[in-house]
């Protein structure tokens, strides 16, 4: 089409990277010597849709046949010393165009329909050498745009690969260069790095070049301190470990998932054969019967497809963000919690709690949303919840709250805990796996008899305020959290006995049978 309408055309970019890779495509690129208007013009007869949000940029997105495609009209951009946003000039050749681009595995292009490769800056062998490097020089190229130094630290994270010395150079001397990127570009290049294969090298770049103090000034602070049994140079030593354990113990757990999800489908494939085999067998030996063969073997039927795992909230899916992130922060309330005791040795007192705050603040200020904050800074508040189970165990009614606690993130949190065990000393490390394979037996045994993941007091509000006689208030939520805490020390109740202790309790208040105030 573009051949045809006398303009050039050519893949460009991550495509022609992830394609010599070998890595999956979900879109593609191109660039091409075309205006917006033109592009428009010769795609708009063939595209199933087409958008035109990055139309400033010289950018047309379109849809074909479930294909997303990117055109971007040939240009350059820079970035003003004290601006966000780039300024954009559009070009006229594609040599001019590959140069601008952000390292040399992504200065690569196939000019279509010739498929001829074009490789002016060398990426195919950077790309096959594992190197990250600028087309030009790193200097300029990160003063145009420096969010292409958070690229870096993630192309590390993403593909193993490591920085060219000028590169690495480059970004300790801009690393405040940063500040003028957006909070929410900032984020999105942070969320790709601790999603990637090596998360811990591409935070430990930012780290050595300073970028890490510009957006998340907490993990250089753990630097300064040595965690209270001294088993790592630093704190900050120790987090990355415990990172490096969780991208392992993620994978561990999503597959043990993936093959209970399969032994669950296999059963239930089962128990559906052998319905169908009864009523084909009550339809064949009893004429008139079968319907109601039909009916009774329906009741035990599963409803509908089997949905239970997708829609499952412990599902973790590899990579997982929050487990990660999680594991980075989960001692950065360290520093300013150290207290020195007469004898010499150092306490952290309440770091979880005060991690956890500092966690909020700095994703607010980055700009995640609501339910991922939540979720990372919970993990964080919780991750010493465990200690002490195997030294003096646990009531059922602690396990419970354990789970309850956790909610939705259980299995995120068993993954944080074990994650959490960098114990040089392999008989302790041995004990601690132990009580935590115990303690997830008895979640595992509890649940099956009291469904945990649903814990409900025995009585709804609706009953509590039936069998106190009052109306909607207070005094029924304070009833509601008396039998929530019975349910969890006691376990199930029963309606009956629930009502019983409700009564009990109410007559202990002030005012006897009165609503309290």
């Amino acid at each position: 089409m573009f051949s045809a309408a006398g303009r050039e055309l050519a893949l460009v970019g991550g495509s022609v990277r992830d394609g010599l890779l070998g890595r999956p495509m979900p879109d593609l690129d191109f660039t091409t010597d075309a205006d917006p208007d033109a592009i428009l013009a010769i795609v708009n007869p063939w595209a199933d849709a087409v958008w035109e949000i990055g139309r400033a940029f010289g950018t047309i997105g379109l849809l074909k046949d479930e294909l997303q495609i990117e055109i971007t009209t040939y240009r350059a951009e820079a970035y003003d010393p004290d601006s966000r946003k780039p300024t954009v000039a559009f070009g006229d050749n594609l040599d001019d165009d590959l140069v601008r681009r952000d390292f040399t595995i992504g200065a690569m292009a196939v000019r279509l329909p010739e498929r001829v490769f074009v490789d002016p800056f060398g990426g195919l062998a950077d790309l096959t050498n594992g190197l990250v490097r600028t087309p030009g020089k790193a200097i300029d190229s990160f003063s145009d745009d420096p969010l292409r130094m958070m690229r870096a630290a993630r192309f590390v994270s993403q593909l193993g690969f490591g920085v060219d010395a000028e590169v690495r150079e480059a970004m300790s001397q801009m690393a405040e260069r940063i500040d003028i990127i957006s909070a929410e570009r900032v984020r999105d290049e942070l969320v790709k790095l601790i999603c990637g294969i090596r998360p811990r090298a591409g935070i430990e770049l930012l780290v050595e070049t300073g970028i890490v103090e510009r957006i998340l000034p907490e993990v250089t602070d753990m630097q300064l301190e040595r965690d209270e049994h001294h088993r790592h140079k630093d704190v900050y030593q120790h987090s990355l470990t415990v990172l490096d354990q969780a991208v392992d113990l993620e994978a561990v757990y999503a597959a043990r998932q993936a093959e209970a999800a399969a032994e669950k489908a296999a059963a239930e494939k089962a128990a559906e054969q052998a319905v169908e085999q009864a009523v084909e067998q009550a339809d064949s030996t009893t004429p008139g019967t079968a319907p109601e063969a039909e009916g009774a073997a329906a009741q035990d039927a599963p409803a509908g497809p089997v949905t239970a795992v997708a829609e499952d909230p412990q599902r973790i899916m590899v990579p997982d963000f929050i487990v990660r992130f999680a594991a980075l922060m989960h001692d950065i309330g360290k520093p300013s919690t150290r207290r020195f005791t007469p004898d010499g040795a150092v306490t952290f007192y309440h770091h979880d709690v005060v991690g956890a705050k500092m966690t909020r603040k700095r994703m607010k200020a980055l700009r995640f949303d609501k339910a991922t904050t939540k979720a990372v800074s919970r993990l964080v508040e919780l991750h010493l919840r465990f200690y002490g189970y195997g030294d003096a165990g646990w009531t059922d009614s602690a396990v419970r709250r354990y789970v309850t606690d956790a909610g939705e993130l259980l299995t995120r949190l068993h993954i944080l805990t074990r994650s959490d065990v960098t114990t040089r000393n392999r008989r302790k490390a041995e004990r601690l796996a132990h009580a935590y394979d115990d303690l997830e037996h008895r979640i595992e045994k509890l649940a099956e008899r009291e469904k945990l993941d649903a814990v409900r007091p025995d009585l709804d509000g609706r009953q509590i305020m039936d069998i106190l006689g009052i109306s909607p208030g207070p005094a029924v939520g304070q009833a509601y959290q008396f039998l929530l805490a019975q349910r969890m020390e006691h376990g199930p109740l029963g309606a009956q006995r629930a009502e019983e202790v409700l009564r009990r309790w109410w007559a202990e208040q002030d005012g006897g049978s009165q609503q309290p105030q």
